[in-house]
């Protein structure tokens, strides 16, 4: 698939079939990830793999976190959110984690440790829309928490950047729009 193409073309799909999808498929896409550039080689991206019953582990922070601001977590409506929160982690066969881990290196500045896991996620969603797959990057504020850290193993510097939900798309050709971009495009100078 040319690249112009795919970046045209590519659409965040939020609805994905339960078809299994193969280990060889995964690894090309995670492999896509960790060719992202990076300044001074530091690779800051570490990702995690869920299907199945490891889907649990997101499920089981996205109730934690929503129960932690919750008044009154035993009610029967605090219950019924707690089952929507945790069913979440089940809308796709297969989830990637996408998390930084800055390197503690002289000369390494950490904003561009996360700009390299951002590149790495966007190498990812291109190449599995390029394997004819469906993703969509979830993010908000229980991707940050503390306790998504603390589900996933991850150190305080550390932070989960977001969460690929991919799988066989189930929802039909989608159309997308950007603004011009010369509406966004400042020039300097002028071709000598």
């Amino acid at each position: 698939m040319d690249v112009m193409e795919a970046i045209h073309s590519r659409r965040s799909i939020g609805k994905v079939k339960p078809d299994k999808i193969p280990v060889e498929t995964i690894e090309r896409i995670l492999e896509a990830g960790t060719w992202a550039p990076n300044h001074k080689h530091t690779e800051p991206w570490k990702f995690f793999v869920l299907r199945g019953k490891g889907r649990e582990r997101l499920g089981h922070a996205l109730a934690d976190i929503m129960r932690e601001g919750m008044e009154n977590p035993d009610s029967p409506e605090a219950k019924e959110s707690l089952d929507k929160a945790f069913a979440k982690a089940f809308r796709a066969p297969v989830i990637i984690a996408a998390a930084v881990t800055p390197a503690d290196k002289p000369g390494v500045i950490e904003l561009e440790e996360y700009g390299a896991v951002f590149a790495a996620i966007q190498n990812m969603l291109l190449a599995t829309y390029s394997l004819g797959l469906g993703a969509v990057w979830r993010t908000g504020e229980p991707c940050y928490h503390r306790m998504m850290n603390e589900a996933f193993g991850l150190r305080p510097q550390d932070k989960m950047l977001g969460f690929i939900y991919l799988g066989v798309s189930d929802m039909g050709e989608l159309k997308g729009r950007r603004e011009d971009f010369r509406s966004k495009t400042v020039w300097i100078g002028e071709e000598e």
